[in-house]
């Protein structure tokens, strides 16, 4: 059975930002703008998507 993923980009930067958002894109293996990753759809992941919601562009 496949795993729920989700599509993140990373839309602007996170440089100068609090550092726990910082960690949040580190997290989500995000690296520079513009890049985009596919995570398994958790709690944990969709935790540190809505707390850097206004760096990031979600889609399914």
């Amino acid at each position: 059975m496949a795993k729920a993923m989700v599509q993140v980009t990373l839309i602007a930067s996170p440089a100068g930002r609090i550092e726990s958002h910082q960690a949040c894109v580190r997290g989500l293996g995000l690296r520079r703008i513009g890049h985009t990753v596919k995570v398994l759809d958790t709690p944990e992941n969709r935790g540190m998507i809505k707390k850097v919601a206004y760096l990031l562009k979600v889609g399914e």
